[in-house]
């Protein structure tokens, strides 16, 4: 019998923290079922309260998952809960996960509370809680640096008005694993079966798996954790690392084990990249680019004799194909539709001939077409927001010596609009341009190039963020084409499509007087 420790992920939580990982309705579907395919065990899809946004989209991933268990956070406040309590009420397996401040620093200047007020605030919250979900977490926030005597009290407290997890956060990344260890023991010894620990590691001095790993060592039988240790400032424990961490060093965990099907980590990982428009560094362990490559000759002799002189896992563990060349312009629809399910897609018919077109335009212009190329192609075509501007022709007119200007065509309610602008360089052009038509105003936030594969021929892919309304947050855009130019227009679109959606579900959600 293995020792189960259950995985859950906060990527579309605490990831979305992360400064510019914001992420539209679809998007977040698009992971969250990605998660499940990865056997996460809890997914927190969001904070319900925080805005009609993550209400909606916790409700539509409630509304499709159905493997893994769907969590909301909310504060210690009934509204919190009662909204996250809503936003999940279809999930077939669901969690509130409630919290409040235990550090004496937060208690006195966060919360300005006394102990005795703080229990019984989270006492009241776990109890409401429990009116609408039986699976209750609580979180005592900043516990790393709490006092023991207190988290006990607190602890004992929740726990008899009905928590089923306590979460030990290391809220600000200050615990050292051996003292991580030795917390998370001494609690284990104090709870004993009555409820399950979990922790939830930040990674602000770089510890943050290596404090989950130890805690697990000690009796947590929950983390807390992202694809690609997605989080805001440092980061949060990545989620691969600590898997493949005790996949690979059975010496040492023994039985301990988890339910993640380890194939589908770097699909997952691939599909964040390209949703948040944040990639792991090229050296990140496990999933980053350099992780499984080698540039020393005596590395490259080693493995060429025998894999395991220089790697201690395979690629093809968590799911990396080293034989990245697939499909060409004379490939048919069903050779996509497999190789799309092998790289973790699983299309309805109507957007399996979306992703097809677009493939077929993409084919006809680049010689060679990678995995990375079609994952990108596909999630880019998942993730797009209803297409209410549709971008139809670009010119541009780049010379060194004159003034920068662009000729745009978008296509809006069946009819084409041109027109023509200049501005302080090629892009500013184009966005101006975009603007004028659509009669939208946008500050562009951050402007990202990546090239998808090798080559002149390359598949240039442009994140943009882009701030339509001052009082809301950025949205993203993606866009996707061989000429940058076009794929920085593309991507300006798509932000303005999102824009737009964000605002009609807005209006929706006042309109049905739904009380969110």
């Amino acid at each position: 019998m293995k020792d189960v420790v259950k995985i859950f992920d906060t990527t579309l939580r605490d990831g979305e923290q992360s400064p510019g990982a914001s992420m539209n309705t679809e998007e977040k579907i698009q992971i969250a079922k990605q998660l499940e395919k990865l056997g996460v065990d809890i997914i927190e899809a969001g904070f319900a309260a925080a805005s009609p946004g993550d209400f909606e989209a916790i409700r539509k991933i409630s509304e499709v998952v159905s493997k893994s268990t769907v969590c909301s956070l909310a504060r210690a406040l009934e509204k919190d809960i009662k909204a996250a309590g809503e936003a999940i009420a279809p999930a077939a397996k669901k969690r509130i996960h409630t919290f409040i401040a235990t550090s004496p620093i937060h208690m006195k200047y966060k919360l300005r509370m006394e102990p005795e007020e703080v229990i019984k605030k989270a006492v009241a919250a776990v109890e409401y809680a429990k009116t609408f979900v039986d699976d209750v977490e609580f979180s005592c926030e900043d516990a790393g640096r709490s006092e023991m005597s207190f988290l006990k009290e607190i602890i004992d407290a929740v726990i008899a008005a009905g928590a089923k997890t306590i979460n030990i956060p290391d809220t600000v990344g200050y615990r050292f694993p051996h003292e991580m260890g030795e917390m998370i023991k001494e609690l284990k010894e104090f709870i004993g079966e009555r409820a399950i620990i979990s922790v939830h590691c930040h990674n602000d001095l770089g510890l943050a798996v290596a404090n989950s790993l130890y805690s697990v060592l000690n009796g947590a039988r929950q983390v807390e954790c992202t694809i690609n240790g997605l989080g805001e400032r440092a980061g949060n424990a990545a989620l691969e690392e600590i898997v493949m961490a005790i996949k690979t060093r059975k010496d040492i965990f023994g039985k301990i084990d988890t339910n993640i099907n380890t194939k589908e980590i770097y699909p997952t990982s691939r599909l964040v990249a390209a949703i948040t428009g944040i990639e792991p560094q090229p050296n990140k362990a496990i999933v980053g680019k350099n992780a499984f490559a080698h540039e020393s000759g005596i590395h490259q002799d080693g493995v060429l004799k025998h894999q395991e002189t220089y790697e201690i896992m395979r690629a093809e563990d968590i799911g990396l194909d080293r034989n990245a060349i697939v499909l060409g312009k004379h490939s048919g629809r069903h050779a996509f539709k497999n190789k799309a399910e092998e790289l973790g897609f699983n299309l309805s018919d109507e957007e399996l001939n979306k992703a097809f077109e677009r493939f077929k335009i993409l084919a006809d212009k680049k010689k060679e077409i990678t995995d990375d190329d079609i994952r990108v192609l596909i999630t880019n075509e998942l993730s797009s927001a209803p297409e209410v501007y549709k971008l139809k022709k670009l010119q541009i007119n780049d010379c060194s010596e004159g003034v920068p200007s662009a000729a745009v065509t978008i296509e809006f309610e069946g009819k084409e609009i041109t027109d023509a602008g200049i501005g302080d360089g090629t892009i500013d052009a184009i966005f101006k341009t975009i603007d004028r038509i659509s009669g939208y105003k946008g500050t562009l936030n951050d402007y990202q190039v990546t090239a998808v594969s090798k080559g002149k021929d390359a598949l240039a892919k442009v994140v943009v963020k882009v701030v339509f309304d001052e009082n809301k947050p950025a949205v993203i855009g993606h866009g996707l084409s061989i000429d940058t130019m076009i794929a920085s227009a593309k991507a300006y679109v798509s932000a303005l499509n999102s824009y737009i959606s964000m605002k009609d579900m807005l209006r929706t959600k006042k309109g049905s007087g739904e009380d969110i």
